[in-house]
């Protein structure tokens, strides 16, 4: 049975329309990403929320209005990300003005360094804190 895909999905390089170029989220050094790494964005107003109400935060960059949380990858697996959230594979963004994708990050800086040697922010409790931010329940499928 093939796998469900949430709608709001950003995928990397493979997918974008030719002459489009998005960027990768680089992580800062000494950051290791053994998991891989894809992103959650957000609004900036919404990061600020959810940033003053997790316990643990890793890497977020901000980029134009858009502030991206960096996640392992793969953890787009089974939920359903709220519409106030966009989820980054690979953690390619690109700028919000324009044509989705048809320019690379600019105004890209680091909101949070994490302080330990991890990237991620755990994808639960940031999954939950979007849900409860767009008004809605959680969704998820263990049987995808």
């Amino acid at each position: 049975m093939p796998r469900k895909k949430s709608p709001h999905l950003a995928s990397g390089p493979p997918g974008l329309p030719r002459g489009a170029r998005r960027g990768r989220l680089a992580l800062p050094a000494g950051l290791s990403a053994g998991l891989g790494y894809d992103a959650v964005g957000m609004s900036a107003d919404h990061g600020k929320r959810v940033m003053d109400r997790l316990p643990r935060i890793g890497c977020i960059f901000a980029c134009d209005d858009q502030w991206w949380w960096i996640v392992p990858a793969g953890s787009h697996i089974g939920l359903v990300w709220p519409a106030v959230t966009s989820y980054s594979i690979g953690a390619y963004v690109g700028s919000a003005s324009g044509p989705r994708g048809a320019r690379a990050p600019r105004n890209l800086r680091l909101v949070h360094h994490p302080e330990d040697d991890s990237p991620y922010t755990p994808p639960i409790p940031l999954y939950f804190m979007a849900c409860h931010i767009a008004g809605v329940m959680p969704c998820w499928s263990v049987t995808d």
